[in-house]
């Protein structure tokens, strides 16, 4: 859980005085985001992520439980009374820590498939390591899990936990097509895991300074089949109803022929019709050299 110290240590200005406004404001006139509160109040100027004293308070009540997010309108969480949010038989109901533990667990290893103790706990980041090597080990014993190796991108093995059939179930045939993904997708979300399993190193940019960055503000992963072929940095143009392209830069060992080329241009046609554009413009010098 948050705490007063730490977040008035990550956040310029005292939020304390502000966690009661806040909390009549949404009292009594409902949900509200951050454009809502502290209208009046002075943000430092290091870019759109420094908070002014109520942001910081919506966040830390927040992450004390006493406001829950109700919806999001583009970026912007709405906050409201959780107790208006979450219906009183979930919202009070009792689970030991035990049964907690016990379903974060699970729900990890099934998202996953195969994990680590360690890839457990970097999954939701609230079961602790030793509580997941412990769950892992009554597994063990149980007969609730299986010891597997799992081949890294290097040639290594590591050695992972998953479910006794796992070796049973069919190998499903992976379609080639190019797939642009977010980076918050399930295949990116644990970078290490990744970059062990793909071979390919990911950080989204937007907090790096411009001139330190390696590729660009916004870009994008690039997945053909089970393989992350390169990134793309690309933006709508909203006004011109355009999807433009800046740069692609494929994976070292990437070939750009004319076959994953075209499936790369029919992924652009799917990208631009979901951002509401009519057409796909390129950059003149938009395909990169490989890695």
């Amino acid at each position: 859980m948050a705490t007063r110290r730490s977040l008035q240590q990550e956040q310029a200005g005292d939020f304390w005085e502000k966690t009661d406004e806040v909390l009549r404001h949404i009292s009594d006139n409902g949900a509200c985001g951050t454009a809502d509160v502290g209208q009046d109040e002075k943000k430092s100027s290091g870019g759109w992520w420094d908070w002014h004293p109520s942001k910081t308070a919506l966040e830390y009540l927040w992450h004390a439980g006493e406001l829950s997010v109700t919806r999001r309108e583009g970026f912007r969480k709405i906050y409201d009374l959780t107790d208006r949010v979450i219906p009183s038989a979930h919202l009070n109901a009792f689970v030991s820590n035990e049964d907690a533990i016990d379903w974060h667990c699970n729900e990890a290893l099934d998202h996953l498939g195969f994990t680590t103790s360690g890839e457990i706990t970097a999954f939701w980041d609230t079961v602790t390591s030793q509580e997941a090597k412990e769950w892992c080990q009554r597994g063990l014993v149980t007969g609730a899990l299986i010891e597997v190796d799992v081949e890294c991108v290097d040639g290594s093995l590591r050695r992972s936990f998953a479910r006794p059939d796992l070796l049973d179930l069919p190998v499903l045939d992976i379609s080639q097509r190019v797939r642009i993904l977010s980076p918050f997708d399930p295949v990116l979300r644990d970078r290490k895991r990744a970059e062990r399993l793909f071979g390919f190193h990911y950080r989204i940019e937007i907090f790096v300074p411009a001139a330190k960055r390696q590729y660009g503000y916004y870009v994008f992963p690039v997945m053909e089949g089970d393989q992350l072929i390169g990134r793309i940095d690309m933006k709508a143009d909203r006004e011109a109803k355009r999807l433009d392209v800046t740069a692609f830069w494929p994976e070292p060992k990437v070939r750009m022929g004319a076959g994953r080329q075209k499936r790369l241009m029919a992924e652009l046609d799917r990208a631009a019709r979901f951002g509401g554009c009519d057409a796909v413009a390129f950059a003149d010098d938009w395909l990169r050299t490989a890695g």
